[in-house]
């Protein structure tokens, strides 16, 4: 029984794991925002721009600042909730990726160990901190402007960049100095890669090239002139409301609205269809310590590049589809976060930390 107990967690297991958790949690959080939020959020922001320029409309002053005050209020809302979605998966990204590097860095597993504890610290605290900001304020502050929940997010993101800057310290000790005694590394990463990791690799290079080619179209066909649409139609906004054109305002208000839609959409799905393809990519690197079955290790490779193309092509079709592109572009999320979490329980699964680590040798 003794052969069959889990080892202690080396300091990549500990990054990959909690960089996949990372992932995980920062794409239900996207999705329950979504649901719950992200809309709602919107209708109110629209709400209380079209109750601003109706006071303006009226002469009331004191209404239009109340109802602009009420603008920032929501965006506050929505913006530290999308920084929150953010900030998760991109540390998750980082974390792979130093994950990744773990036997080049040239430090004692213990420091290793030391430091990457150090990155999930920080990584947990800052997302968490940058939720409360909108909820925690001022309340007891020691300073005027700055909250609590931004100071603790602030030390969270100084966390992350000290245990970044070790790794990377102890990657430069690696690489400018000579290994005593002819040491050298094996390394599983750099081994003939299985099917499911060349699916994931190949599959992940073409969703960044895919999502290259998007934005590149969307540049030269729609950003320029979406900007300009931008401030036209709030110009247009403006002296409708300065001439007392109620008509003219509500048909400005109700362009502005779906001009900032069409924008939000394909930027969306430019950012989505990169982000899955990094994500491939990083996976296929430990797709040796995913322990399962080689043909669920396929099936979930497929259901991962599957969900990761839906996704954002459904979020495209959301202004012309509606609900069905919105339900097809959160089943695509839900398919990503299933195979997610069966990889992540695979690699919770292996055993061989040895292995995974890549140990010195003579």
């Amino acid at each position: 029984m003794a052969a069959l107990a889990s080892p202690p967690f080396s300091a990549r297991r500990l990054l990959v794991l909690t960089g996949i958790a990372l992932i995980l949690a920062g794409m239900v959080f996207g999705d329950v925002f979504a649901v719950f939020v992200l809309h709602q959020n919107a209708s109110r922001v629209g709400a209380s721009l079209a109750a601003s320029a109706h006071a303006a409309l009226a002469g009331n002053a004191a209404g239009a600042l109340e109802d602009f005050r009420d603008v920032g209020s929501f965006l506050e809302n929505r913006g530290t909730k999308v920084d929150t979605h953010v900030h998760m998966i991109a540390f998750g990204y980082l974390a792979l990726l130093l994950a990744v590097v773990q036997p080049w860095i040239g430090l004692q597993e213990k420091t290793k160990k030391r430091i990457a504890w150090l990155f999930v610290f920080g990584a947990l605290l800052l997302p968490v901190c940058v939720f409360l900001i909108h909820y925690v304020g001022l309340a007891y502050s020691p300073l005027s402007t700055i909250g609590w929940a931004s100071i603790f997010a602030d030390l969270g993101g100084l966390l992350v960049i000290l245990a970044s800057v070790a790794f990377l310290w102890g990657l430069c000790r690696r690489f400018f100095s000579s290994a005593p005694g002819g040491e050298t590394f094996r390394d599983s990463l750099a081994a003939v890669p299985s099917t499911p990791a060349r699916w994931l690799f190949s599959g992940g290079v073409a969703l960044i090239l895919l999502g290259f080619l998007h934005g590149a179209w969307y540049a030269s066909s729609d950003l320029y002139a979406q900007e300009a649409a931008d401030y036209s139609l709030l110009s247009r906004m403006t002296s409708a409301a300065a001439a007392g054109d109620r008509a003219s305002v509500d048909r400005a208000l109700a362009d502005y609205g779906q001009l900032q839609g069409d924008k939000a959409v394909k930027i969306a799905a430019h950012a989505h269809v990169i982000e899955f393809g990094i994500l491939a990519v990083l996976l296929a690197f430990f797709q040796p310590y995913v322990q399962l079955a080689e043909a669920w290790r396929r099936r979930w490779a497929v259901v991962l590049l599957l969900g990761s193309l839906m996704l954002p092509i459904f979020v495209l079709l959301e202004l012309q589809w509606g609900l069905v592109a919105g339900g097809l572009a959160d089943f695509g999320g839900l398919l990503v976060i299933v195979a997610l979490l069966a990889m992540w329980t695979g690699i919770v699964r292996y055993r061989d930390d040895e292995s995974l680590d890549g140990r010195a040798t003579s």
